[in-house]
């Protein structure tokens, strides 16, 4: 007997899934960023005891409830984020099907089951770590044209025969997404690319390494007290950092030198070039820094992209206001202060899950307005 796509039975099987797939992506968002194979090793442990977890303690969002939270083994508190990936996951899995596949679309849903997993890794992992995994968004790009060739009513919206039409709006959307974005990066760097601080005394500054218990730490500049991480600093070739001031010291040695020019890879004090992998302390006194910064980070436009390839050009322009409207709400929500970083993948993916959730239907009224107006 074959159950009907439109069956509750798929739907609950979708849901079911999801939830798995869900806690695998806490091990995807939790290994990714530590340069860890998500394979090796194959069975999930605890952070803090280091323990394997056997697979009845692993059950998607039970786990987490039944053991309140924590650690079976040390007692350690799982964060909440765990239950919440899977919980999110699974209803985004839900909602996908009860649109798509329960109306006769299974590719479809398949394909924008595909792009909710990518999002929800994608969000969490910026989130955390300031960081967008590319290769996740160029893969899943990838994955987007070639699935829009054989199921392209999720990025043309309309009913449409298999190949080219799929593909040529994939491409576009793809295109766009990344074009868009990338000038926006641009623009950004030359408006907003530097940040100068003037002091009326000199002030005391210092280059600090990673605490030893954080694998994700950076090397930093601390500032008359402000930090500010290196990956923030030193994002492409070209940056530099610029400061005047004096007491010089370079590994507790006193350099001669009224000026300081830092790169990613060394520092200029005067005449002396040190290569910055060979210092182990540099601090100073300064008057007068220009820090390079970033106005948006380098991952953006492959998201934005790869949620072109998934949805199309529309959901490209869409996706850029809608995510700077709930990046604006967020900062205020957070409290977030201008020149504050703030993770933008989360906001882009909330604005292209939203597109895919009824968004489109924004864009057509606006276009009809368009066509009456005219």
């Amino acid at each position: 007997m074959i159950v009907a796509w439109s069956s509750p039975f798929w739907w609950f099987v979708v849901l079911f899934v999801g939830a798995c797939v869900g806690s695998f992506l806490n091990v995807v968002i939790y290994r990714v960023p530590l340069n860890m194979s998500v394979n090796e090793p194959k069975r999930s442990f605890c952070p803090g005891c280091r323990k394997d977890i056997p697979w009845y303690r692993n059950i998607p969002i039970f786990t987490w409830v039944w053991q309140r939270g924590k650690c079976a083994e040390c007692k350690m508190k799982i964060p909440v984020r765990y239950v919440l990936v899977e919980a999110l996951t699974m209803i985004l899995w839900g909602a996908a099907w009860y649109f798509f596949g329960m109306n006769g679309q299974p590719g479809e849903a398949f394909l924008l089951m595909v792009l909710l997993t990518l999002l929800v890794s994608i969000s969490f992992i910026d989130a955390e770590h300031y960081i967008i995994p590319v290769k996740m968004t160029w893969w899943g790009a990838a994955f987007a044209i070639v699935g829009a060739y054989f199921f392209p009513e999720l990025v043309t919206l309309v009913k449409s025969d298999l190949g080219w039409p799929g593909w040529r709006e994939a491409l576009v959307g793809f295109a766009a997404g990344y074009a868009v974005l990338q000038l926006v990066v641009w623009g950004g760097k030359l408006a907003f690319g530097k940040q100068k601080f003037s002091f009326e005394k000199p002030v005391d500054w210092e280059l600090r390494e990673p605490e030893e218990d954080d694998p994700m730490g950076q090397l930093c500049l601390v500032l008359d007290g402000e930090v500010f991480e290196w990956g923030d600093m030193f994002y492409r070739p070209t940056d530099k950092l610029m400061m005047d001031g004096c007491d010089f010291l370079v590994d507790g040695k006193k350099v001669a030198g009224e000026s300081l020019v830092m790169r990613g890879e060394q520092v200029a004090i005067g005449e002396q070039i040190f290569k910055i992998e060979e210092i182990s302390s540099l601090s100073g006194k300064a008057t007068e820094v220009v820090r390079p910064r970033e106005a948006m980070g380098g991952g953006d436009p492959p998201l934005l992209a790869m949620i072109g390839a998934f949805l199309g050009w529309p959901a490209v322009i869409f996706t850029l206001f809608g995510s700077s409207l709930y990046a604006l709400l967020g900062a205020l929500l957070l409290r977030v202060g201008l020149g504050k970083p703030l993770p933008f993948g989360p906001f882009l993916a909330l604005a292209g899950v939203t597109w895919a959730f009824g968004g489109w239907k924004i864009w057509e009224w606006y276009l009809g307005l368009m066509t009456v107006g005219g």
